[in-house]
């Protein structure tokens, strides 16, 4: 149990845009995190639509340790609490890969967060990371994803890609990337966008008669599909877009 941790406090970088305040009245009640081994030469591949809900907070913790030449690929959505917050730590062994799609869909007053810790460890791992929030009303989402490569982790490949869709003004997006690199030989690289709906391809949709609700809708699932392209299970990929799908429907 978390009762004999102190509460997190935003003046910890990975807690700054947490609602510490939401936190803190079922802090005692959160386990610890999950811990997954994935053996040497095994592929494990998981997926989470839903956050569990204490009092409408809702928190996943992974720490995933990765063995050598073996895969781990996680898919979450946030979409489900007052808070929620998916927090990842991945240890990658050599010539290992860790895969994450990831999606953020806020509205109200929700606050929602993608929180990853990629430590590649040894030589010759590669990551990628395909996060896609789209956020209404006065919603806030957030990734913070730090990628920390040690001084032999040569050969190293670590990407990540951020985008964020605000549908209202109020709705509030926010990207940190951060890079420690202690290897030479490495390929690592990031970006992070955030933007509006393109009102020229919607002009386009529209003359080309499709209603202008069903022109938003089309737009924001192929805008939301991009953190799923990488779930090779249909029946998975059918049910965690499905439940996206459904919530953005109802945002729209």
């Amino acid at each position: 149990m978390n009762m004999t941790l102190p509460l997190p406090s935003k003046r910890d970088e990975a807690w700054r845009y947490a609602d510490v305040k939401a936190l803190e009245p079922v802090w005692s009640k959160l386990g610890g995190p999950e811990h997954i081994n994935v053996a040497a030469g095994e592929t494990v591949s998981r997926q989470i639509a839903e956050l569990p809900i204490i009092d409408g907070v809702g928190m996943i913790n992974l720490d995933v340790t990765i063995g050598d030449k073996a895969t781990f690929i996680l898919h979450v959505l946030a979409h489900n609490a007052d808070y929620g917050r998916i927090q990842v730590k991945a240890t990658l062994g050599n010539g290992s890969h860790f895969e994450l799609g990831g999606a953020i869909l806020g509205s109200g007053k929700q606050t929602l967060e993608i929180v990853t810790e990629t430590i590649h460890a040894e030589p010759n791992a590669t990551s990628n990371q395909v996060v896609r929030s789209v956020l209404a009303d006065t919603a806030t989402g957030s990734f913070l994803g730090s990628i920390n490569v040690a001084r032999h982790a040569q050969k190293t490949d670590a990407a990540q890609s951020v985008k964020s869709m605000l549908l209202d003004r109020g709705a509030t997006a926010n990207a940190k990337p951060e890079l420690e690199i202690f290897a030479d030989d490495v390929k690592c690289a990031h970006g992070a966008t955030v933007g509006e709906l393109d009102k020229q391809a919607l002009f386009y949709l529209a003359s080309r008669g499709l209603p202008p609700v069903e022109a938003k809708k089309l737009m924001l699932q192929a805008f939301i599909a991009d953190a799923f392209v990488s779930l090779d299970d249909d029946a998975a990929r059918e049910v965690i877009e499905g439940r996206a799908l459904a919530v953005l429907g109802a945002m729209s």
